[in-house]
């Protein structure tokens, strides 16, 4: 089941239980993957959702920083099981020796050895681990196994 279907189900199940934070998160899921589908017009896949619910998961968490900043627990909270909710369409994060076997398969077969090979190693990189990593956590890995 592609990642839209199982969201359509799970809004489903959601106003069935009455779940209405659910739901709202949900809805809001819904609404950012057929806004990028209308503005780009295209019709979006698995790899294209999951970019989408990773902004969404980013935004929540910066929310959540902000309004710690500003003395609002009770909003923190609030964002951060959003994010949470969110995380649960992310496939499963990959393992710190997962993800420097992939830094080297990678480094080995496109030929990185400065820095100046940083953005076509992540490229390369990008597709294999999209909604299973952090992406910037990945380039600063590979930042310093680039010597940069």
């Amino acid at each position: 089941m592609d990642l839209k279907n199982r969201l359509q189900d799970d809004i489903k199940t959601a106003m069935r239980g009455g779940d209405k934070d659910r739901l709202l998160t949900l809805r809001m899921l819904s609404a950012a993957i057929k806004q990028r589908e209308i503005d780009e017009r295209i019709v979006l896949d698995d790899a294209q959702v999951l970019a989408v619910v990773e902004k969404l998961i980013k935004q929540r968490r910066e929310a959540a920083i902000q309004y710690e900043a500003g003395n609002r627990p009770e909003l923190a909270a609030k964002e951060l099981g959003e994010a949470a909710l969110l995380q649960g369409y992310l496939p499963e994060p990959l393992s710190e020796t997962e993800l420097d076997a992939l830094i080297e398969t990678a480094l080995a077969d496109n030929g990185g050895t400065g820095i100046k090979d940083m953005g076509r190693i992540m490229a390369a990189l990008k597709p294999k681990i999209q909604g299973r990593a952090d992406m910037g956590a990945v380039s600063g890995r590979l930042k310093s196994r680039l010597g940069g």
